[in-house]
């Protein structure tokens, strides 16, 4: 496992980048997989803005404006923390070994962080005399709000909205997280404990909160994102597997059958050396070992994150080339629903959750949630290609 770039690009490649301590691994995915569905988004924005599903949204902008004094306050305490940090730094990479708790620190640089508050103080200065030169007087202007734009501003709203929905659920699923997030406060105290289907729900009120103010049809819009979202889930999942964050199987010591010989064995069953979390027990001397990890399970899980990835994307190829045949709006989206609620179904038999009592039943959050996510992907798929009208949405 590589919990930070730093240590793939080291054991991979060679190369000893020690700044890179910095970037999480799981998070650096995270990130790969917004950037994914913002990009799909954006291209099935202008697609359905063309076909004239989406109409052009105008929006007004004040040009020649000064900036005001809390922007500028803002700019200098941006560029104050990044000096303050990097700076510091530069001098004593020591710090790097545990990178998480020197960014959370109060150790840094003075001196780097003034120089860092008047550079970008001076940018945000030149910024605005840039503008006033093209705009002397103050003046409103319209323009066509671009389908990037929206992509941008979704993603931002999926993922404000996502981390808050998957912590809450998290919290829900686990009380006893609370107490152990307040008290034992880390970086990795924020960003473990996420429950898939929070972040789902409460970003997909996000998102159609912002259709509905932007003059978007939700279910419309709704279309556009559902691909994204599986292709987002499983380019996540790849950070869960590559940081070993915890998100594997249940142990996994049945013989790998003869008709799954080509499937690599760490497919099959996997110990997750120098997982991000440390759980485990300590890697035998003669394996590679990350100082500040070490750690490996015994006996082996199921990789349950790489057969999640692999559904995932095959689910977004599947919805992809059907996105141009299926004519009723919202289909694809609750296609999306069904596909997922189906395939996180399987995935929680061999997944580590812990069982909730309810209606005589015992099950995982995630399989209840499953359950009701897929009659509602079923459900609502009839109800629109009965009901709603149809477009061409070949183009």
């Amino acid at each position: 496992m590589y919990p930070t770039l730093y240590h793939a690009l080291k054991d991979l490649l060679g190369l000893d980048l020690p700044f890179l301590k910095l970037v999480n691994s799981f998070g650096f995915f995270v990130v790969l997989a917004f950037i994914a569905a913002a990009w799909t988004l954006s291209k099935e924005i202008e697609r359905k803005t063309k076909s004239g599903l989406i109409r052009p949204v105008k929006k007004k902008v004040n040009r020649g404006v000064p900036p005001s004094i809390m922007s500028y306050v803002t700019s200098a305490l941006i560029g104050f923390i990044i000096g303050y940090k990097l700076i510091y730094l530069v001098f004593d990479s020591s710090v790097l070994s545990d990178a998480p708790s020197y960014l959370f620190s109060s150790e840094g640089s003075m001196i780097g962080g003034l120089i860092g508050a008047a550079g970008l103080f001076y940018l945000r200065y030149r910024e605005w005399k840039s503008e006033k030169s093209q705009y002397p007087t103050e003046t409103e202007e319209e323009y066509m709000v671009p389908a990037r734009e929206h992509a941008n501003n979704l993603a931002v709203q999926a993922a404000i909205w996502g981390f808050i929905g998957a912590k809450l659920f998290f919290i829900f699923e686990d009380p006893d997280h609370i107490k152990t997030f307040f008290t034992n406060f880390s970086v990795n105290s924020v960003l473990s404990g996420l429950t898939i289907y929070g972040g789902l729900i409460l970003g997909t009120i996000g998102v159609l909160r912002y259709f509905s103010k932007n003059g978007i049809p939700p279910l419309v819009g709704a279309d556009a994102a559902a691909p994204g979202f599986l292709l987002a889930y499983g380019i996540g999942r790849i950070g869960c597997q590559v940081s070993g964050d915890g998100d594997w199987g249940i142990v996994n010591t049945a013989a790998k059958p003869n008709s799954l010989s080509w499937l690599p064995d760490w497919m099959w069953a996997y110990d997750y050396p120098n997982n991000v979390n440390g759980v485990g027990v300590p890697l035998p001397d003669e394996a590679t070992i990350f100082e500040g990890y070490g750690t490996h399970l015994v006996p082996p899980v199921w990789p349950t994150p790489i057969y999640e990835t692999l559904m995932a994307v095959g689910l977004f190829l599947i919805l992809w080339v059907l996105r141009k045949r299926l004519k009723a709006i919202g289909a694809i989206f609750f296609l999306t629903f069904a596909f997922n609620g189906i395939e996180r179904w399987f995935i929680e038999k061999i997944r580590v959750n812990e069982k909730i009592d309810f209606l005589g039943l015992s099950l995982t959050q995630a399989e209840y949630i499953s359950i009701l996510i897929t009659l509602i992907g079923v459900i609502g798929f009839i109800w629109v290609m009965r009901k709603r009208p149809s477009v061409d949405v070949s183009t």
